[in-house]
């Protein structure tokens, strides 16, 4: 039987001999150290194996955790944002009545504040007043459109007539005085041969006399037949004058038209100034023009405003987002559609969302004084590029996020 071999337990190494150096007590304290080491793996053969086991379960968690944060950019300089719609008078006048107070959620198309009506409804009955009148004025217009192409009508009508009457009558004249005429011609020849007659003592005195009125008559009749035609010619041209003007009708036609085409564009006039002064009326209440929060009130009962004074500010809650500025080394595997989760300092809570888009320039681009790096002292700086999150619908229907509150937004970029 084989001598058992006694295996001693671990000693605490011994302290260096006085005299002796610390490198030899070292060297000398080394072969026992491996040597213990060597008895610890002989003890326990599956220890070798846990040790390899952890090394690679620690490996692996390196691993993941590279590949975690190496698709997630994350930063801190990152607030929410949304919009503040201004809310101001559109007319001047005075307020009578104030609804809200600071920090009150209100509904679209609430009742925020009142002015005094009284001056906008006096002006829109004068508008209406005049409205009534042009509206009186055109209608008489239009009426006077067919009135005055029935008249002129007639007129040419009657005009054309008397001239075709008068030329007529110039014409009976004429043949008048060509009768009066022959007539007159017959009894100077009678007078003549009378002359010679009586001259002889053939015939009487009385008849040489009654042959002298003859011809005397008929030289009268003559000149009164010739009056007759040139009254009758003088007749001809005032008709054909009374035609020449009858013949303008449609002209006045046009004329009556125009004016019945002013009146109705008074018309016009006069509604929008009754539209205009129905707004300016409407206007004198004040609506809040989104749902939300009212802040910034600075309207009083009794105070005197003027058109475009600001009077409240309405946050809308209903549509926010992130604005989170990465720097401009984050940016490279970042686009619009990735997923994103918002962690809000406020409430310690997680929001998820998505990137809506990246900002056209960096954040010191849009300051009051952007930095000028033609100098010649550039240093080089990371820059921050404003980068748009918007929040998932549904996640917070108590609305208790607020513009300008501090969030850690987390973009998943792959």
């Amino acid at each position: 039987m084989a001598d058992s071999v006694k295996i001693e337990p671990d000693k605490p190494p011994l302290a260096p001999e006085e005299g002796a150096s610390h490198e030899e007590w070292h060297d000398e304290e080394l072969p026992s150290r491996r040597q213990r080491a060597r008895s610890y793996f002989q003890r326990h053969p599956q220890a070798k194996w846990v040790m390899l086991l952890l090394a690679l379960v620690v490996l692996a968690a390196l691993g993941w955790v590279w590949r975690y944060y190496a698709v997630r950019e994350t930063t801190d300089d990152a607030q929410i944002d949304g919009y503040i719609y201004p809310v101001s008078g559109r007319v001047s006048g005075t307020a009578v009545k104030v609804n809200f107070d600071d920090n009150v959620y209100v509904e679209r198309g609430t009742v925020l504040a009142e002015l005094d009506p009284a001056d906008f409804q006096v002006a829109l009955q004068r508008a209406q007043a005049e409205l009534a009148d042009a509206q009186a004025t055109a209608q008489a217009a239009r009426t006077n459109v067919p009135i005055t192409h029935t008249g002129t009508t007639s007129q040419l009508s009657a005009a054309q007539a008397a001239v075709a009457t008068a030329q007529r009558d110039e014409q009976a004249a004429r043949a008048r005085v060509a009768d009066a005429e022959a007539m007159y011609a017959k009894a100077a020849s009678d007078l003549r041969r009378f002359q010679q007659l009586v001259a002889k003592d053939e015939i009487s005195q009385q008849q040489y006399d009654a042959a002298l009125a003859a011809e005397q008559a008929g030289k009268a009749t003559v000149d009164a037949e010739r009056a007759s035609v040139a009254a009758a010619h003088s007749r001809v041209l005032q008709a054909e004058a009374n035609a020449r003007s009858a013949e303008t009708g449609p002209q006045q036609v046009a004329v009556m038209r125009s004016h019945a085409g002013a009146a109705e564009a008074a018309v016009q006039r006069a509604q929008a100034a009754v539209a205009q002064a129905q707004l300016n009326l409407q206007y004198t209440t004040i609506r809040a023009p989104v749902s939300g929060i009212v802040s910034q009130r600075n309207v009083e009962v009794g105070q005197t405003i003027q058109a475009g004074q600001p009077l409240f500010g309405i946050v809308d809650l209903d549509n926010l987002w992130v604005t989170a500025n990465f720097k401009e080394t984050q940016l490279k595997n970042m686009l619009p559609g990735q997923s994103a989760r918002v962690s809000v300092d406020a409430y310690g809570r997680t929001f998820t969302g998505h990137v809506d888009s990246i900002g056209g320039a960096t954040g010191a681009r849009f300051s009051l004084l952007p930095p000028e790096n033609a100098t010649g002292n550039y240093v080089k700086v990371v820059q921050r590029v404003p980068v748009k999150i918007v929040f998932d619908k549904g996640q917070d229907p108590q609305h208790r996020l607020r513009p300008g509150m501090s969030v850690v937004p987390t973009v998943l970029t792959k």
